[in-house]
């Protein structure tokens, strides 16, 4: 696997106003990536139904049992996707339709059993067959982010076979956690998705990190937003927001190289798709420097391990 070539594709993208807007969205994006000969295909963090900037730049997010804020949970939950579920089914179809590996960040919603009403801040991998390959969700939200989302598990912190190769995935500042970047690695990854909001200065700096720490591509995602499709029912106080069209999510993609160089630079403030050939083979030469989880590694020193809970991903044993 590692002697053939992949193309990949981001998608950056402006945010969709439901989640049925966002599914059509995501089907012709991918349809698009896939028509350029894309194999696999990356959305950013909860692309579906969208990112919660509100947090950040608007007013009273925080405030207990307060009407507006209160309404704008509820819809991001009824906008939020299901496992299994319709909207997952039509996110199958997609990949199916596309032929392509996808990669998609969603705000997923517990339906049934514990944990009904719970949101998690997730990720899925799904093959071109539409299997589901793996399931991840963000293990810590950040800050704000807790107002909206539950503390994930480590069941999808893992690398997973694909038809490009081993892909493995975190959501936004879990790529600071170094434990769960080690975690990856030893799981054997030969490219690397990196969802955030937007790719800022520092996101590019740890995407960057990222490939060169793991020797393997990264494709670092992020979305975009403009101020007017903040929640209507909240105020804005971020100095920040100058107008309705001012871009509260830059974008920021990037494609990143094993050795931490840039094979496509970051695009920001406007819709792209960024393409790029990945050549697998520079994922031997760039680990004859550094191998993290081999000749660099020192296991007889350093006790590591991952304290699996058993949750059953959707499709396992089927």
């Amino acid at each position: 696997m590692r002697n053939r070539k992949v193309v990949a594709a981001v998608v950056q993208a402006e945010v969709a106003a439901d989640v049925a807007a966002c599914l059509d969205l995501t089907r012709a994006k991918a349809l698009e990536a896939a028509a350029g000969g894309a194999e696999l295909v990356v959305f950013p963090e909860t692309w579906v139904p969208g990112y919660p900037a509100w947090l950040d730049v608007c007013r009273d997010a925080a405030l207990w049992d307060h009407g507006p804020v209160k309404a704008v949970f509820a819809r991001i939950a009824q906008n939020s996707v299901a496992i299994p579920g319709p909207a997952l089914d039509h996110l199958v179809a997609t990949a199916r339709e596309a032929s392509a590996t996808l990669v998609i960040g969603l705000s997923e919603r517990i339906d049934r059993g514990a944990g009904r009403g719970t949101l998690y801040n997730s990720l899925i991998t799904l093959s071109p067959e539409g299997k589901l390959l793996n399931h991840h969700r963000k293990l810590m939200p950040t800050y704000t982010e807790r107002l909206i989302w539950g503390a994930g598990d480590v069941e999808g912190l893992r690398a997973v076979d694909t038809a490009v190769g081993r892909v493995s995935a975190l959501v936004c500042w879990e790529h600071w956690m170094p434990l769960a970047r080690q975690a990856l690695h030893e799981s054997g990854e030969d490219i690397h998705v990196a969802v955030w909001p937007t790719v800022h200065n520092m996101h590019q700096v740890a995407s960057r990190q990222y490939a060169f720490e793991g020797r393997c591509f990264v494709l670092a995602s992020g979305a975009l937003m403009r101020a007017s499709a903040l929640p209507p029912e909240l105020e804005v106080h971020s100095q920040r927001v100058t107008s309705p069209e001012h871009w509260v999510l830059r974008g920021g993609s990037a494609i990143i190289g094993p050795d931490g160089e840039y094979l496509v630079e970051p695009v920001f403030d406007e819709p792209h798709i960024l393409m790029a050939e990945l050549d697998l083979a520079r994922l031997h030469e760039e680990s004859m420097t550094l191998d993290v989880s081999g000749h660099y590694h020192r296991p007889e020193l350093f006790d590591f391990g991952v304290k699996r809970s058993g949750r059953r991903l959707a499709g396992e044993g089927e």
